[in-house]
């Protein structure tokens, strides 16, 4: 995780400088923005939730999460409701940025307005069946 503009950005983490001629083992700037666009951001908000919630994203969750972000922008999506696992997140995709998470304890009245698309998380057996990209802790 790294901050961009006051936020925090999960994504690709080996962003290195441009230069106007890459050298042999560096990446050019199109790639770097490439790379870099392919993450998602949280709102402060959304950090609040997830950390109050006790809700973890592993790398795989963040890959799987951006991979859903990148099928709702393909489609057209504006404002969508990614639902993995059992989390359900609010993203703005035109930004890439989360703008809440809700866990099946704390969804109230499970109703979600003011979205324009549903899209669900591929699951993450293709990568690893014992990693389920989210996790939540137990306090005693």
């Amino acid at each position: 995780m790294r901050i961009q503009n006051g936020q925090s950005v999960y994504g690709p983490q080996n962003a290195s400088k441009a230069s106007s001629s890459p050298e042999e083992g560096q990446i050019s700037f199109a790639e770097t923005l490439a790379r870099v666009q392919q993450g998602v951001q949280f709102t402060n908000h959304a950090q609040k939730r997830l950390e109050k919630r006790n809700i973890a994203l592993n790398d795989d969750g963040i890959a799987r999460l951006a991979q859903a972000v990148d099928k709702a922008e393909k489609r057209g999506g504006k404002e969508s409701l990614v639902l993995m696992d059992d989390i359900a997140f609010l993203v703005n995709v035109k930004e890439r940025l989360v703008i809440t998470a809700v866990d099946q304890d704390h969804r109230g009245e499970g109703v979600f307005t003011q979205i324009d698309s549903v899209v669900f998380a591929d699951p993450s057996e293709q990568i690893n069946p014992d990693n389920q990209g989210t996790s939540k802790e137990i306090k005693a």
